[in-house]
């Protein structure tokens, strides 16, 4: 998993609210057998019209906004199935964070899963976020993982909260298999002492 600790690029707007994982990653992309070309995927129906050309209109394909590495996005992002392709698709576009006011569950946890940095704010805050956003008030910004810290041209900071482990895990690029592992001699050393107590589990 990609660690995350500082990164600088283009907020892109997709503030609609309710987005489920059908619209970041539609079905017929669910059916190769490996996570190569999920990329293509992504909102595929927004950013693509009939033919397979570019919407000209979708946010992703705007020139200020092709290359953005993170998404101002509406309530309830990632709501709907628990397909982790979703997440995969959007790693795989460049995108490293979300920034927006609340997520579903299974999808906020398969971005940490997957190294995809979910900063949520407050309405008021966020609303505020999402205008400067579309309006091309900001451009580049700063999200800094260790201060927990937007950083918008000007000056102005945004802070955020994040569970101090899940924190933990982005910065040293652990899955939850790797953040477990962390205590593989905690964990073998309990293994013989049990064995030891109870010999006939061997």
């Amino acid at each position: 998993m990609d660690a995350f600790t500082i990164e600088t690029g283009s907020v892109a707007p997709f503030m609609a609210a309710n987005i489920d994982t059908d619209v970041i990653m539609p079905k017929q992309f669910l059916k190769g057998i490996d996570r190569k070309g999920l990329d293509r995927g992504v909102f595929f129906d927004q950013r693509f019209v009939e033919g397979g050309e570019e919407n000209p209109d979708f946010a992703l394909n705007k020139p200020q906004w092709r290359d953005a590495k993170f998404l101002a996005v509406g309530a309830n992002f990632g709501c709907g199935s628990s397909r982790e392709h979703a997440v995969w698709g959007l790693k795989q576009l460049g995108i490293r964070a979300l920034i927006g006011t609340s997520f579903a569950g299974i999808f906020y946890d398969n971005c940490q899963r997957n190294g995809l940095l979910v900063i949520e704010l407050d309405v008021a805050r966020m609303n505020q976020f999402g205008e400067q956003v579309i309006s091309g008030q900001v451009d580049k910004v700063e999200i800094d993982l260790p201060a927990q810290v937007i950083r918008l041209s000007g000056g102005e900071k945004i802070t955020f909260d994040l569970d101090p482990m899940r924190k933990e895990a982005l910065l040293q690029g652990l899955d939850a298999i790797g953040s477990t592992l962390q205590y593989k001699e905690e964990i073998q050393q309990f293994e013989a002492k049990h064995l030891t107590a109870n010999p006939w589990l061997a």
